[in-house]
């Protein structure tokens, strides 16, 4: 735009030098009044004017390229350019004021002197003080409610940097531009300098610092100007102010009650920020109205046992029991898990509002791992939204209470902030609530962050940030408020830093004098904000002491019933059941194992459903010849690999529900084997067969997303998503199984425990690549052997394996399997529809099986037609070991060694058997390895009596499967009389740091070593 360029280069225009220079002196703005003494400026703005003597110095000049230098910053010259467009069309269509500027601009006569004399530079420098408010009032707000934080106030929120003056606070100025709202808006009238800067510090520099002119938005940054830049500051009724007061009692008589009953034991109170749960209070009764009617809320320990009792409402005598050691009531044979501790666990609740309405509350369950429950409240939100047909994300919500040092230490922090505005992730926004104790456990905020603030890593989503002192609850309940209503209005996220202070240390029994002296000197003596808030209304004759006696009473009085009642309470067992999971059942119930084969028409109709490409589409020709040769195989019922299975799984389902695949390059596949979304390569369309298997299918009914290059976000994603509904299959894949460690704390923390901690069921599908095929240390492993190490089946307890009856799996806590074969991996997945419980499933998955030609399954495999190969004596399902294939009887008294492998080192084995003639070997695939198939593996030891047992494995004697197999192995064949450990030979790679060496030549030699030796003629020696 011409005029910014012209600013930008003023020396080069006549017209503007004939408004700089005057007989060739610089033009500044010259003030004859001398600056006030420092004392007097304190009555008016506490750093407005800066003197460095008691006799004030010249004024300085401020030259206009300057102030136009440091204005056009931003989105500032953008709305300049517009002003001036709009002038040039029609003088009349802006304000006087920027009429008279540009026509001062280009040379013309001015048509008024301007407001109270108003030059243009004035305006400039007006303008230049609002926008120094807006971005760096925050600096000036008085946060801290201990008041030990040092800030320098940035020089830009002096009214003298700008040449103004003592004389100038009562002369009147207009600020109204175009477009702009607040203080800039142009119906706001004609203002004194000196009450334009007290409604500025008002505004900016009170219990609340905004920061949000990072966001690159108009209409967002003028809705919170808006809210923000109001006439007069926002004042609450006596009503309002009476709740507020109730429910700032309540969380302060909680945790003092807390603290009288149990002075020795670990509570994690809100102790110098009870102010947060009038806040979030406020804040749902707010949502509600805006039409939010359900919220899912993570948060780690600290004021956990509050916010259970007073915002979620979990039954205070529960609480209370909790304290006092209760358990769950001894009831015979049913699963009660391990348990958890009462500030990790969560419950859910339907609560009523100021407003009249009801809304669901839930808190996710957590560990100690601060921050990361985060993306598993996101997932359950967007789960939510998904099931109750919420499309426009305006019904269900998600709200993160973090604390200061992880919000900005920990790395899922920003990988769940980066979801939410990816399509298949969003969920219209998450509430962030930072419980800002201004010390992590013992490190300063100095040496816990290089940011300012802890919430800065939020400004890279262009997330508002609100931070409020916790000492000013009425402040507090103002951002929760607005909070609310930015989310409802721009489906975007928002933070709350709610500045407070721990009255005592990291827990109660901590002594945090150690290590902050100063600072605890000074809360030792600092009064709590009910007492503050107190003494305020009663000051303001809002309430008398009699209703703060009351109030106060009335508290006292129910948490003393509720204490008496826990001492006769009985705990229940605890509900893991949500509306969804309704008829599911839990480890103690027996389900009976059902089929999942699926009749032939079916297969076919899917089958060609997902094979047929749209008429004008063209795809890549190596892509169509995929398609193709998928169609084929519908056809023929010959030759299906491992994608067409997969797909077929997925077709099959979502018929029957629905299905969620997500991870990174998922839609292509890392080793482009499932195309399962296409791309036209004439105009770039998208187009996904799975989408098209019913007609008028809902697009959502199958989602497949590529994701963001994140392993703990993502997958916390997904375990979220899928504990909500038991009715769909959520599948996470990594990229390579290598990469799966850099969500260790979900795999540890929330999936392998989860059900035994909380009782919460999910039936989370995690597909890991795995396989030695040279590709080096880093895409080679899937760590099968650190899930197998987690597995909770007795090693030395054979249980009931009858058909029937069992509930083994039931009873472990999740599934590992090294799967072989395409058929088997469709019925693999399916059966974790088609069965009256869930469990996690941990996959191996293949990487050069995927175009094996030795990898193929017919397609009758996949039905459930009896004769048809896949049938046994109970149906179609999924084999848990797969029996040699040489059609061997029950009992073959001259097999000299049976080799138990596991995953694609079978084909190698199978290749090198066929190539030696070694009919004496017995090579079995043990499919599942977890839980552990006894019934199987006993099976195959009676029938080869007389053979050597062969444990093979491609990986390292330290890694796979070998040290959870060996003693699992060693009982099956004792129960039988076979021999001990001395009995089962090891055939793989020695022991390893590294899974996988980096050397081609080496990685050949070594397998060419273990299959040879898994079929040689000569006995194994122990242990290999």
């Amino acid at each position: 735009m011409a005029w910014y360029r012209v600013a930008s280069s003023i020396s080069k225009h006549d017209a503007i030098r004939r408004s700089l220079y005057r007989g060739g002196s610089l033009y500044c703005v010259k003030r004859t009044t001398l600056l006030p003494s420092a004392s007097r400026i304190r009555n008016f703005h506490s750093t407005v004017f800066k003197s460095k003597e008691q006799t004030a110095p010249v004024p300085r000049p401020v030259p206009l390229s300057k102030l136009t230098d440091n204005f056009l910053d931003g989105t500032s010259s953008v709305y300049l350019e517009e002003l001036q467009r709009a002038w040039e069309a029609d003088p009349n269509s802006v304000d006087e004021s920027w009429d008279n500027f540009f026509r001062n601009f280009v040379g013309q006569a001015s048509t008024s002197p301007g407001i109270s004399g108003q030059t243009i530079q004035e305006s400039m420098q007006l303008l230049l003080l609002v926008r120094a408010y807006q971005v760096n009032g925050h600096m000036k707000a008085k946060l801290d409610p201990l008041g030990l934080e040092e800030r320098k106030v940035p020089d830009e929120l002096d009214p003298a940097h700008y040449g103004f003056a003592e004389a100038d606070l009562d002369r009147e100025f207009f600020l109204g531009v175009w477009k702009m709202s607040g203080f800039l808006s142009e119906n706001r009238p004609v203002q004194t300098l000196r009450s334009i800067l007290t409604r500025l510090e008002q505004a900016y520099c009170g219990s609340i610092g905004y920061e949000y002119m990072h966001i690159p938005d108009r209409k967002k940054c003028n809705w919170l100007r808006d809210k923000i830049e109001t006439p007069t500051p926002t004042q609450y009724n006596r009503e309002r102010r009476e709740v507020i007061f109730d429910r700032l009692a309540w969380s302060t008589l909680f945790e003092n009650f807390l603290a009288t009953k149990w002075t020795s034991a670990k509570r994690f109170g809100l102790e110098g920020g009870e102010s947060i749960i009038p806040g979030m209070k406020e804040m749902f009764d707010r949502a509600s109205d805006l039409g939010v009617e359900s919220i899912v809320m993570g948060m780690a320990h600290r004021g956990r046992l509050n916010v259970l009792g007073n915002v979620v409402r979990k039954p205070l005598r529960q609480i209370f029991c909790e304290f006092s050691g209760g358990q769950p009531a001894d009831e015979v044979g049913l699963y009660t898990g391990t348990g958890d501790v009462k500030y990790h666990l969560g419950t859910s609740y339907d609560r009523p509002t100021r407003g009249g309405r009801r809304i669901h509350l839930s808190l996710v369950a957590n560990p100690s791992h601060l921050e990361a429950v985060n993306p598993l409240v996101v997932g359950k939100t967007r789960a939510k939204q998904y099931y109750s047909n919420d499309v426009d994300r305006m019904k269900n919500m998600g709200v993160l209470i973090h604390g200061d040092g992880s919000f900005a230490g920990q790395g899922v922090v920003y990988e769940t902030l980066h979801l939410s505005a990816l399509p298949n992730y969003t969920t219209g926004g998450t509430i962030h609530i930072v419980f800002n104790n201004q010390v992590a456990f013992t490190t300063d905020p100095e040496s816990g962050r290089s940011s300012q603030y802890c919430t800065d890593v939020a400004k890279a989503l262009n997330a508002p940030i609100f931070h409020v002192n916790g000492d000013d609850v009425e402040a507090v309940v103002h951002v929760c408020e607005l909070a609310a209503g930015w989310r409802q209005t721009f489906h975007s996220d928002v933070v709350v830093d709610l500045v407070c202070y721990r009255r005592f240390g990291h827990n109660e029994i901590d002594e945090p004098s150690f290590t902050q002296p100063k600072m605890y000197k000074v809360i030792r003596n600092h009064p709590s904000a009910l007492e503050i808030y107190q003494k305020k209304l009663l000051e303001s004759g809002e309430l008398t002491q009699e209703d703060i006696d009351k109030i106060h009473k009335k508290v006292t009085s129910i948490l003393n019933d509720e204490f008496l009642a826990s001492k006769d309470y009985v705990p229940k067992r605890r509900d893991w059941l949500s509306a969804y999971w309704s008829g599911f059942k839990s480890p103690e119930q027996l389900s009976r194992i059902r089929n999942t084969g699926v009749k032939p028409e079916i297969l076919k109709n899917v089958g060609k459903a997902i094979t047929i490409l749209p008429e004008n589409f063209t795809p890549h020709k190596a892509v169509k010849r995929v398609y193709e040769q998928r169609a084929q195989m519908v056809e023929t019922g010959e030759d299906v690999d491992w994608g067409f299975a997969e797909a077929l799984a997925f077709a099959t389902l979502i018929v029957e529900g629905y299905s969620r695949l997500s991870g990174q390059d998922v839609e292509r596949g890392t080793f482009s084997h499932r195309h399962a979304v296409v791309h036209d390569q004439a105009t770039g369309e998208i187009y996904c067969p799975l989408d098209h298997v019913i007609i008028n299918q809902n697009e959502e009914m199958f989602t497949v997303s590529n994701s963001s290059l994140s392993e703990f976000g993502v997958l916390g994603f997904e375990l979220g998503y899928s504990m909500e509904n038991p009715n769909s299959l959520v599948i996470w894949e990594a990229q390579f199984g290598d990469f799966a460690n850099g969500a260790q704390v979900i795999f540890d923390n929330f999936l392998s425990s989860g059900e035994s901690k909380w009782l919460r069921q999910t039936g989370l599908v995690v597909l890991l690549p795995h396989g030695y095929d040279g590709q080096g240390p880093e895409h080679s492993s899937g760590r099968l052997e650190r899930f197998l190490q987690m597995a909770d089946d007795h090693p030395y307890i054979i249980p009931e394996m009858d058909p029937t009856l069992r509930k083994q799996i039931q009873e472990c806590n999740w599934q590992i399997v090294n799967v072989t074969t395409p058929a088997n991996f469709f019925h693999v997945l399916r059966r974790q529809i088609h069965r009256e419980f869930r469990k996690p499933l941990i996959v191996m998955s293949p990487k050069n099986l995927l175009r094996s030609k030795a990898c193929r399954s017919n397609l009758s495999e996949f039905d459930d037609i009896q004769g048809h190969p896949g049938f046994d004596k109970q149906g179609t399902r999924f084999k848990r070991l797969i029996k040699d294939q040489n059609n061997h009887s029950d009992v073959e008294e001259g097999i000299r060694r049976l080799v138990l492998c596991s995953g694609k080192v079978y084909y190698e084995l199978d290749e090198q058997r066929t190539k030696e003639d070694a009919k004496d070997v017995a090579i079995c695939r043990v499919e599942q390895l977890c839980p552990f198939p006894y019934d199987l593996i006993q099976r195959e030891l009676k029938r080869y009596p007389n053979a050597e047992v062969v444990w093979c494995q491609e990986e390292p004697m330290n890694m796979g499967g070998y040290t959870y197999i060996l003693p699992r192995l060693i009982t099956s064949m004792k129960a039988l009389g076979r021999g001990g450990y001395e009995d089962v030979k090891y055939v793989g790679r020695a022991p390893s740091a590294a899974t996988a060496t980096g050397f081609l030549k080496v990685h050949l030699k070594e397998q060419a070593e273990l299959v040879q030796k898994a079929i040689q003629r000569e006995p194994i020696n122990f242990p290999y």
